[in-house]
């Protein structure tokens, strides 16, 4: 990133962030502009995800959520003309600073994709994967449990315990996404990011992962784009809501779907526009 904050120094980690209210912030978004080229898409976005909260990031197509959201774990980095100013905060820790390792970044804020994308590997492989290359586990002992404990958060552990060894590729839709957050869950992350994790999977499966959703909550802070407003009023505590590259506002997800503050929420809600 361009801005730097105090002179360009990360800030010490661990320090905590709260909101004017006193809640505790584990991300913080400050004067967030994204240039893809020429092109702006996001335009001085300001945003804190709370700790341990679900925050739904909901708006028309091609308005900056996913853009945004990507911008968590530095996902914007794999495309090179994009350029990204403004200053986003882990736990007081500048993300963009050049100091931090951004593998170690996505590590601590996973990413769960729009399409369910397992590796061609085992099942077993594929939630092993990450915590072996991160060195998380010392024997294969700690990791069969680290295999285990995260397919069971992931709410899959009693349809595949019988078939580790099969491709997770044979899985059913919904459980190659849940296959997914496990691979997510399996390295330990604070933060857990989702591109509209549902948009593919079938009213059944789309059920299960929400209900998953709920119960991460408890461990994790969670920040979801959803095209689906019914997703994001069932699912979120906090909503956000972006229209042309603009965050247009942000807050309890009740009170933007009943009270919206601005004219452009209330249109979008209402099926206006969008």
């Amino acid at each position: 990133m361009d801005a730097k904050t105090d002179g360009g120094a990360a800030m010490p980690a661990g320090a905590a962030m709260v909101t004017a209210d006193g809640v505790p912030v584990k991300m913080r978004g400050s004067n967030v502009n994204v240039f893809y080229g020429e092109k702006q898409a996001l335009f001085d976005v300001g945003l804190d995800v709370r700790d341990r909260h679900v925050t739904a990031l909901i708006g028309p197509s091609g308005c900056g959520k996913s853009t945004f959201l990507r911008c968590l774990n530095r996902m914007n980095d794999t495309i090179d003309v994009c350029r990204v100013t403004g200053t986003i905060m882990l736990d007081r820790t500048d993300i963009y600073d050049p100091s931090v390792d951004v593998v170690e970044l996505r590590a601590r804020v996973g990413m769960v994709f729009q399409k369910p994308n397992p590796f061609p590997k085992s099942i077993y492989e594929n939630v092993a994967y990450g915590p072996r290359i991160h060195g998380l586990t010392r024997n294969k002992s700690e990791l069969d449990d680290v295999v285990a404990t995260s397919l069971q958060k992931a709410g899959l552990y009693e349809e595949v315990k019988d078939r580790l060894d099969e491709p997770g590729t044979g899985l059913s839709g919904g459980q190659q996404q849940r296959l997914c957050i496990a691979r997510a869950i399996a390295v330990s992350p604070e933060v857990i990011l989702m591109d509209e994790p549902c948009s593919a999977l079938d009213p059944i499966a789309t059920a299960k992962v929400e209900e998953l959703i709920d119960e991460l909550r408890e461990n994790y802070t969670i920040v979801i784009v959803t095209h689906s407003m019914q997703q994001a009023a069932r699912v979120s505590q906090r909503t956000a809501f972006f229209h042309l590259g603009n965050l247009v506002e942000e807050g309890e997800t009740k009170e933007i779907f009943t009270n919206p503050r601005d004219k452009r929420t209330q249109d979008y809600i209402t099926g206006r526009f969008g």
